[in-house]
């Protein structure tokens, strides 16, 4: 997706709270240089990142089917208004969901799965793997029993 009126890549970092949201935390150096749009279903994490771009949208799982849609349709506003040139996600439902609505604008997309997940993949890595352009396993063995990436414990 070329972007001509900006003069640097924007990305769109997405993740639910707790263990999620402090793990997208951790990768923010990467980010440096790009335009950096955080959303993530903490509400309180909009006075502690140390930048006004962050969104808030409601946390929801297959369990919860009326937050989901409620999550799905917050994301697309989010991805549709940004335009992201990249999305980076830590997990969980609305990682997925945020790269599946960027991938559609042709935005570049990597989930990285919870170091938690030693033994499988999370439910939303997994359906990540058809989507993405990347999904990461921080587990070895965990990725080669899945199809996902891995690059060492990154996080």
């Amino acid at each position: 997706m070329h972007r001509p009126n900006h003069s640097r890549p924007v990305v769109l970092a997405v993740s639910s709270g707790g263990g999620h949201w402090v793990q997208l935390q951790h990768l923010s150096p990467a980010f440096d240089g790009a335009e950096v749009h955080y959303a993530t279903t903490d509400s309180s994490a909009v006075e502690n990142a140390g930048t006004n771009h962050v969104h808030v949208y409601p946390d929801a799982n297959k369990d919860t089917p009326l937050r989901l849609i409620a999550c799905v349709l917050r994301l697309a506003w989010l991805v549709l208004r940004i335009r992201p040139d990249a999305v980076v996600s830590t997990g969980a439902a609305g990682g997925f969901v945020a790269i599946r609505l960027a991938r559609m604008l042709g935005a570049r997309t990597m989930f990285i799965d919870s170091i938690a997940n030693a033994r499988k993949l999370s439910i939303s890595a997994g359906l990540s793997l058809g989507v993405a352009d990347r999904v990461l396993s921080q587990w070895p063995e965990v990725a080669k029993e899945t199809g996902a990436e891995y690059q060492g414990a990154l996080i």
